[in-house]
């Protein structure tokens, strides 16, 4: 174990989350989040260390913080580590603690942004301190940023950073941030620590249908809400074909050895959904990820019962996988049908990184070394990140956010759920993992 990452460092990565957590970023969309008073929180800290932590905003209290420790190998290629500080909205009422307590009780953290991703903000915070401490350097540079509105169209925060201020990121090749490197448990005693290397693009779609408007007790034939109803019941009920990505097909060969499944995702009659059925658990690793996916989830129509309104309009999420767009685009044209017009409200890139690649082992190496009883897959997240805002940079990027989790803990359900929550331990876990990756990297 490093003996830097000692007493005081555990004490205060838990300090941090909670801490953090205390301090409210709910990003409500539309520009409605102040990030700042969380930002000066990190920034404070880094300064502590001796690192001269930059903060930026593109609209007031919309607040980034960027910070470069330099390497001790010059031309070596840069590494960025970033997380976001806002959070998504939590309904009081709904929890068993209060979501901004911050609470820590029987060895568990409390409280919106525990798992996304204030843990993993806490997590750097405290290895850069712990760093300093010790007076150790890594090989090479690596740029931290603190970001704002990643909840959101992230036009506050790391696209802010990235289109007005790109020479923060000099360098950098290859970046690390949230959801990948936790304990996914796959069933009899299996432990699985899936490493982010892709995501599906981000599809946010607003449909509009047209139509006459008129008495609610006369007949109707061109009603803009049932063009609209239609349209998205089409939408909502499309079996979206099989599309299995690079990354996707790596992470179905691993799991098929380690379950001792005789299957060959790179062969033509290979059937996913059969495969799939034989993985148990495992299989919510990969099963958002081998389509893309359209789901409605806003409706807007109308003021009165008695009057039928001339438009209509929807929202739906959909996701893109890598090299899917043009299907994607083609499938809705189709579904919509003549009567509903529909445009991008959103439109994020889909990423993918290579899973064979000296980093990918480095990190896998990291996780092995502190859970040896882990076995490391690669997987495509099936929403995004900032990543994406990051990669218009030319850096490629890796989830890597290390928790160890024990049985019965549903990570990935926590993500904007109720009672969201991360044990100490494994925030121990983490600070250890990251602390030996970016030693090593």
């Amino acid at each position: 174990m490093a003996e830097h990452i000692d007493g005081r460092a555990l004490d205060e990565v838990v300090a941090f989350t909670s801490e953090l957590i205390r301090i409210d970023t709910t990003n409500r969309g539309g520009g409605d989040c102040r990030e700042r008073p969380a930002a000066e929180y990190v920034a404070e800290r880094l300064a502590a260390t001796g690192l001269e932590p930059t903060l930026l905003e593109r609209t007031p209290g919309r607040t980034n913080v960027v910070a470069r420790i330099e390497g001790t190998d010059r031309s070596a290629d840069a590494l960025l580590v970033h997380g976001h500080l806002d959070v998504v909205p939590a309904e009081a009422a709904d929890w068993s603690v209060p979501p901004f307590s911050g609470e820590v009780r029987d060895g568990v953290v409390w409280g919106r942004g525990a798992v996304d991703m204030k843990n993993m903000d806490a997590m750097v915070l405290t290895v850069v301190r712990a760093w300093a401490r010790a007076g150790i350097r890594p090989r090479r540079d690596i740029v931290i940023a603190y970001t704002a509105d990643e909840e959101a169209t992230a036009i506050d925060g790391a696209g802010f950073l990235v289109s007005r201020h790109p020479e923060l990121f000099e360098g950098c090749t290859e970046g690390i941030s949230e959801s990948g490197a936790f304990t996914f448990h796959g069933g009899s005693g299996m432990e699985l620590y899936p490493i982010a290397a892709g995501e599906r693009g981000t599809g946010w779609l607003k449909l509009t249908a047209q139509g006459r408007a008129g008495h609610g007790s006369r007949v109707n034939r061109a009603n803009a809400v049932s063009r609209l109803a239609a349209a998205i019941a089409r939408i909502g009920e499309h079996e979206w074909p099989v599309r299995l990505t690079e990354t996707v097909r790596a992470a179905l060969a691993e799991l098929a050895g380690l379950y001792g499944i005789r299957a060959d995702p790179a062969a033509a009659d290979f059937d996913v959904d059969e495969f799939l059925g034989k993985l148990g658990p495992a299989a919510a690793l990969v099963e958002a990820t081998v389509r893309n996916s359209a789901n409605p989830t806003m409706l807007s129509a109308g003021y009165k019962v008695n009057v039928i309104p001339g438009s209509a309009t929807a929202y739906v999420d959909g996701r893109i996988l890598p090299g899917a767009g043009e299907e994607f685009r083609d499938t809705l044209d189709r579904l919509t049908g003549p009567d509903v017009d529909w445009e991008f409200y959103q439109n994020e890139v889909a990423l993918q990184a290579p899973v064979d690649s000296p980093t990918f082992a480095k990190l896998r190496a990291a996780v092995e070394r502190f859970a040896p009883e882990g076995h490391v897959v690669p997987y495509c997240m099936s929403g995004g990140t900032d990543a994406k805002q990051f990669s218009r940079l030319g850096i490629t990027g890796y989830g890597f956010s290390p928790l160890k989790l024990p049985p019965g803990f549903d990570y990935q359900a926590l993500f904007h759920g109720v009672d969201e929550r991360v044990p100490v331990d494994a925030l121990h876990f983490g600070v250890r993992v990251l602390d030996h990756y970016l030693r090593s990297a």
